[in-house]
């Protein structure tokens, strides 16, 4: 039984002002890339490979529990619901 041949359906990008490359919106969704994520481009004998890059380091990665904490963080100084350094550092120090 013969292999059928894997074929990649081909897109097309466009480069804008300033030499920015427009990727096509399936392919960043497959890549799981979104704005301002980094990515590495290598170059090859029949085009440019083009790949996600992480730079951060997944230890410095907020959990899903830690992200919902500052969420809730972030609204409360958004709703003006905050405490002074002062105020908190005299609650501990009891």
């Amino acid at each position: 039984m013969a292999a059928k041949p894997t074929t990649t359906q081909e897109r097309i990008g466009r480069v804008g002002q300033r030499r920015q490359v427009v990727i096509p919106r399936e392919m960043l969704e497959t890549l799981n890339i979104r704005e301002g994520d980094f990515v590495a481009f290598a170059e090859q004998k029949n085009g440019v490979l083009i790949k996600a890059k992480r730079l951060v380091d997944s230890d410095d990665t907020l959990t899903p529990a830690e992200a919902e904490v500052v969420r809730r963080g972030e609204a409360q100084l958004k709703r003006g619901q905050s405490k002074s350094w002062r105020a908190i550092k005299h609650a501990l120090a009891r």
